[in-house]
């Protein structure tokens, strides 16, 4: 995606599957997926991309997430990320920050591979609630803090809405978890909006009162999801979520659509 001066470039880490009526639904809906059919495989599963994007602007050099890293199971299949991040010029000496929309795993795989910090020059940034949520509570799930233990004396947390770079600015967007954020990248009057997990699949942002299993607070993410759909509608903001290909919001015979981008 070119956004202005600015290129967001996606980091294909791999991929994962997730039965889409078990982990998405509409209240009030027996079978919300019977209009979305679509987006799901023969099996009923959505298709999940996993890895995170790039972002060069000045001097530096950004990842937003860092992809499921090695984890290779009947659900979730990584590996490549380092792959993906030289085959755009980029070595994991070279990154100088890593900004975590959320703490989940399939976020912060590559953060750390056994005990070592993969980018040794980089800061690492992320909302303070998820630093507390994923680290520092008392009921802190042990495999997340053994991943992002070692990020402690590098690891930069924020509280407020800010600017993180050039062209790059974070918003808090609480729901799916505590410290969930959206960072928008910006230049020359373009926008995009990297989600993370604020949607898993399109429908999510067509209506946003779909309920995920994976958020912490399903009320705040509606809310977040809703205020973000309404913003967004008609604009030509690029939206650019984890897990599948970005686009945009439009309303068509008075019907909200999403547009991939690929698709026009």
């Amino acid at each position: 995606m070119k956004i202005g001066a600015l290129a967001v470039e996606p980091v294909h880490d791999g991929y994962g599957y997730e039965p889409g009526r078990e982990v998405l639904s509409r209240p009030g809906v027996s079978d919300a997926w019977a209009c979305h059919e679509h987006l799901l495989d023969d099996a009923g599963n959505l298709e999940l991309t996993l890895g995170g994007f790039l972002v060069r602007t000045g001097a530096r050099v950004v990842l937003v997430d860092a992809g499921v890293g090695t984890i290779n199971n009947d659900k979730y299949h990584g590996g490549q990320f380092l792959e993906s991040l030289r085959g755009l010029g980029v070595e994991p000496a070279d990154v100088t920050d890593v900004l975590f929309t959320h703490l989940h795993f399939d976020h912060v795989g590559w953060a750390t591979k056994k005990g070592e910090v993969v980018f040794p020059n980089a800061t690492y940034r992320v909302h303070r609630a998820d630093w507390a949520h994923f680290v520092e509570s008392s009921d802190a799930e042990p495999g997340a803090v053994r991943k992002l233990s070692p990020l402690a004396d590098r690891a930069e947390t924020f509280e407020s809405d800010t600017t993180l770079a050039p062209g790059l600015d974070a918003r808090h967007t609480p729901g799916h978890t505590p410290g969930s954020t959206v960072f928008v990248v910006s230049s020359e009057g373009q926008r995009a909006l990297l989600l993370g997990d604020v949607a898993h699949s399109p429908v999510e942002l067509t209506d946003p009162v779909w309920e995920a299993v994976f958020d912490v607070d399903p009320a705040a993410a509606k809310k977040v999801r809703s205020e973000l759909v309404d913003a967004c509608t008609d604009y030509p903001d690029v939206l650019a979520a984890a897990h599948f290909p970005p686009g945009r919001l439009m309303t068509v015979g008075g019907e909200r659509r999403f547009r991939f981008l690929e698709k026009g």
